[in-house]
């Protein structure tokens, strides 16, 4: 693969490495809104499901039915849909602010059924012991729902915030900036494929770092692996 001039002027005027730092900022902000929404949502799924520790049936069929739906909406056209939502949030449906905004309205839904995955994995004989206490349910749920499950939880905002990086390329294409933006607008649209291909090269090692790092945590955390 031939660099192009164009190429060396995007990296030499620090427009690669904006978009660098542009797809970094939408994607950790976005994670942390989604988790901030998706996390006790996530929670409230779990604990009012058949078998949980406060089964609420009409409850957790409204929420799962919800989160089905906004799962269930390819990204693309949940962009589109969601454009007069981020404009009403936050004045303007153009820039990174609107499409975090539908970052978040995409990615919270699947945090919630990644963070309910990951309660499941606590085994009932440690919940058991802790009602079997007297455990109020609030402090089971802080005290050893979430802290036992932690690596799982860890893990799965990784597998979230790559997802986010994925959507984030996309949003690139309604507005958003990043290297999306930069692939779509530099590489596809003025046909210059070499830029297209740095682009992806450099989200990949985004992923490779997030991975990396994410994995390091979960296996920090982890009770059953000496450390």
């Amino acid at each position: 693969m031939m660099i192009s001039e164009i190429t060396k002027q995007l990296w030499d005027n620090g427009i690669l490495q904006l978009g660098v730092w542009e797809t970094i900022y939408m994607t950790l902000l976005s994670t942390l809104f989604a988790y901030i929404i998706g996390l006790p949502l996530g929670v409230l799924l779990h604990v009012t499901s058949p078998g949980g520790i406060k089964p609420v049936k009409w409850l957790n069929a409204i929420l799962g039915f919800i989160v089905n739906i906004f799962r269930s909406i390819p990204f693309i056209i949940l962009m589109v849909a969601m454009l007069p939502v981020a404009k009403f949030t936050v004045g303007t449906s153009m820039g990174n602010k609107a499409m975090i905004v539908m970052l978040v309205i995409a990615a919270a839904p699947y945090v919630a059924r990644m963070v309910e995955s990951s309660l499941k994995e606590v085994p009932e004989g440690t919940v058991e012991a802790a009602q079997a206490m007297g455990t109020p349910t609030f402090t089971l749920i802080t005290k050893v729902l979430i802290p036992e499950s932690k690596p799982s939880l860890i893990t799965g905002a990784v597998i979230s915030m790559v997802t986010i990086l994925g959507y984030s390329a996309m949003a690139g294409t309604i507005g958003g900036t990043g290297l999306g933006q930069i692939a779509v607008s530099w590489g596809y649209q003025r046909s210059h494929s070499d830029v297209i291909w740095i682009c992806v090269l450099l989200t990949i090692v985004i992923v490779q770092i997030i991975q990396e790092i994410g994995t390091r945590i979960a296996r920090a955390t982890d009770k059953r692996i000496k450390q």
